[in-house]
């Protein structure tokens, strides 16, 4: 019995990728230093993988900033903006897209599905010229090979990169992408036949679509591509992989039609459906790679019910063509469990980070084989009984408190336009007020300060003292700025998440639980094992130093309920709906808390409310309605006069508008900049919005400083689609990222953006 992983983190143990990224960004460090600590990453990781027995070990999953991206280097599709002359794409390029540069913005960065991780956006035309202009698939596997491990190459596949990009600015919203499918596959024939030369004898195209809702005529561009293939794929073992969901009856037939195709991987922790389509109508001498260790969390594998699992499946397509796989590319999940020293033995049992899940795979394969490890399977079978006994997972209080909400839809007693003019009388905000959505800039010196402290070297009052002085520092900036609402900077918080779940009940954290967001940038998600409840207040204390030291109204900031889900690690117990309302109820006593505090303006960032959406149409309506009830719940409770803010940030917004009114938060500021307003064409088909709106006016995920002339445009076509008495000035997003090189000019040229709009809309009455 044969074992296989789609893919592996690619940041490190301990994040090393991160930081060689990050100096050779600054200009600290070389080209040829970022590559080698890549080589030494990629060798580690194949090498363990070897050591644990994986027969299938995957190259080319390894990136610099995400595999979309890869993809587009390989095909050539740069668009013209960044003065691409060909030849072989290299870094300066290949970062441009990713980040932008001095001169020109960055490619539009999205969710990767339904998960926490980001991929670029892919910008194509009918006049684009393709081109095989990265070599890296080969290259990777050729330094595989010569470490002495055979790989399986893995590509995006040619539908899918199509599928996830979008026509580029200029041309026609109803240009067919998938019409480009004849351009692109002579790329990925010359790609195919170079890995064949080189001697490979698998490949891997990953194609997650076809877990989608799919029409007819994108199901058929699967059916042509690998026709198309076929000849040129002859002689090698193709796998195409499928996750995050199960598929549907005709997307199922599609891939196990496909031509040239010896191999189908599927999801069977997302796509427990998808066991009925087995059963039923696998093709005859195909490989099945059956995803049962989940890639997407950190709870340890059931391993009796995979064998269960397996067994069944074995006994559809034989016992030498099923693989034991992972669900999906290990990416989604923290490293090693070995670099967790703080965890306590008891928690730490119940968990495998994605080093573990290796050796899940690989067990599972050798219990199948009759090699059954039975020490190893009876400490897992012991870990999980652990787990549903402990007395530390439930609070009968707190289910019982969360169990009553069902019976109420938890709705502010007055519509959002009374409420907006009596915050206004409180507030007395100009026109196009002027606020930013949280974080300022994590100095090298405040992570420093918060490390200390953490590690005991410091006292609980100089760490005070010194947050204090951070949060000073910010407020006396925003003043000279002249932004109207303000925030205290966020310096006492690493992570959104991580800070809150910190203070609540239910949660663990890691050390070194690390996941990677986008290119350098990576979250450390709680662990949510228990019931969820709030102890003590955890905000009110620095909201309202913040508030004293200024006239000016001051932002209280919360992550919301539905966003520390789903940037957690959930548990697996029960429903995702009912620990969001645990959540929810803990975030309401916060929100009211911070209101008795004297706090007027209470933000409860819902950045990944739109994340979580799940991949399949018939399942959306469901989970709106928990998502949006459970952000209700945290702010049914406050006066008119308390205005509620919430953000959300890169995903496509277009499509839950109606939810999104549904929160019925008295402001929202949202990602708009760097998908090229693709958010204000919902306002331009006719949607009434009546809340306050801030649609970001530039990019902070970009080093670049947009011009006030810039922001004043992009606020002008803000105004011909919004009401100006609704319309907020703002950022895309917190600033935590950036330095204040960068975002000291960025907010001045906003606020001036926004100063000059009033005078000319003053002038026009």
């Amino acid at each position: 019995m044969a074992s296989h992983i789609v893919g592996y983190p690619r940041m490190g143990p301990k994040r090393e990728l991160k930081f060689a990224l990050e100096s050779f960004w600054d200009k600290k460090s070389s080209a040829e230093d970022l590559q080698k600590v890549a080589a030494d990453l990629r060798s580690s990781i194949w090498k363990q993988m070897a050591d644990a027995g994986i027969k299938y070990i995957p190259s080319n999953t390894f990136s610099y900033y995400d595999q979309v991206l890869d993809t587009t280097s390989m095909l050539g599709a740069v668009p013209p903006r960044y003065s691409w002359n060909g030849g072989e794409i290299g870094f300066d390029t290949y970062f441009s897209m990713a980040r932008g540069n001095a001169s020109v913005p960055a490619m539009e960065m999205t969710k990767w599905f339904d998960t926490n991780y980001h991929f670029i956006v892919p910008e194509l035309g009918p006049d684009v010229n393709f081109s095989y202009a990265s070599h890296k698939a080969v290259d990777e596997y050729k330094e595989a090979k010569a470490l002495g491990v055979d790989t399986v190459p893995v590509l995006i596949g040619p539908v899918s990169y199509l599928l996830l990009s979008k026509p580029a600015k200029g041309v026609e919203k109803t240009f067919s992408l998938l019409s480009l499918l004849p351009k692109i596959i002579p790329v990925y024939k010359e790609v195919i036949s170079e890995l064949k030369a080189a001697g490979a004898s698998w490949i891997q195209f990953d194609e997650p679509t076809l877990v989608l809702d799919l029409d007819s005529y994108k199901l058929e561009a699967f059916t042509a591509a690998y026709a198309d293939l076929e000849s040129t794929l002859s002689g090698l073992n193709v796998l195409v992989e499928t996750y995050f969901a199960d598929l549907t009856a005709e997307a199922f037939k599609t891939l196990c039609g496909l031509k040239g195709v010896t191999a189908y991987g599927v999801d069977l922790v997302r796509g427990t459906q998808t066991i009925g389509l087995i059963k039923s109508d696998f093709p005859k001498g195909k490989y099945l790679f059956a995803g049962v260790v989940d890639g997407r969390n950190i709870w340890a594998n059931d391993l009796a019910s995979s064998v269960n699992t397996l067994q069944e499946l074995e006994a559809v397509v034989g016992k030498d063509k099923l693989v034991v796989s992972s669900s999906c590319s290990l990416l989604h999940t923290a490293v090693d469990l070995v670099n967790e020293t703080k965890l306590d033995d008891e928690i730490k049992s119940w968990l495998a980070f994605a080093a573990q899940k290796v050796v899940e795979v690989n067990a599972l394969a050798k219990a199948l084989a009759g090699q059954k490890d039975e020490a190893f399977f009876s400490a897992n079978a012991a870990a999980l009984a652990s787990r549903k006994s402990s007395p530390r997972v439930t609070n009968e209080a707190v289910q019982k408190a969360a169990a009553a909400l069902k019976s109420s839809d938890h709705r502010r007693a007055t519509n959002v336009s009374a409420r907006l003019d009596a915050q206004q009388k409180k507030l007395n905000l100009p026109v196009l007020p002027t606020t930013t959505i949280g974080s300022f800039p994590q100095t090298l010196e405040l992570r420093r300060v918060r490390r200390e402290f953490k590690a005991k070297k410091i006292s609980e009052d100089v760490y005070v003292k010194a947050i204090k002085e951070e949060i000073k520092k910010v407020v006396d900036l925003q003043e000279e700025l002249d932004i109207d609402v303000l925030v205290h900077g966020e310096p006492e918080r690493n992570d959104m998440v991580e800070y809150f779940g910190e203070q609540l009940s239910g949660f663990a954290f890691t050390v070194n639980g690390w996941v990677q967001s986008y290119g350098s940038r990576c979250v450390k998600p709680p662990i949510i094992y228990g019931d969820v409840s709030r102890p003590n207040p955890m905000t009110v204390f620095w909201s309202s130093t913040a508030q004293s030291m200024t006239a000016r109204p001051m932002k209280g900031m919360l992550t919301g309920p539905v966003t520390i889900l789903n940037w957690s690690f959930v548990r697996n117990d029960q429903p995702r709906f009912e620990t969001c309302y645990q959540i929810a109820l803990a975030i309401k006593d916060e929100v009211e808390d911070l209101e008795k505090a004297g706090i007027n303006v209470i933000q409860i960032d819902e950045a990944a409310l739109r994340e979580g959406l799940p991949l399949r149409k018939s399942e959306h309506a469901f989970y709106l309605k928990w998502a949006v009830h459970s952000f209700r719940i945290t702010n049914c409770g406050v006066q008119d006069t308390t205005q509620i803010h919430t953000h959300m940030c890169y995903s496509n917004f277009n499509d839950i508008i109606h939810s999104i009114i549904d929160m019925d938060a008295d402001v929202i500021t949202i990602e708009n900049s760097r998908s090229d307003e693709k958010l204000l064409s919902v306002f331009r088909e006719g949607v009434k919005y009546g809340a306050g709106i801030g649609p970001g006016v530039y990019d902070i995920h970009s080093p670049r400083i947009p011009s006030t002339e810039e922001i004043a445009d992009r606020i002008n076509k803000m105004l011909a689609v919004l009401e100006t008495n609704i319309l907020w000035v703002n950022p895309d997003c917190g600033l935590k990222t950036r330095k204040y090189a960068e975002v000291k000019p960025a907010l001045k040229n906003m606020v001036a953006a926004a100063k000059l709009l009033r005078t000319q809309l003053a002038s026009a009455k």
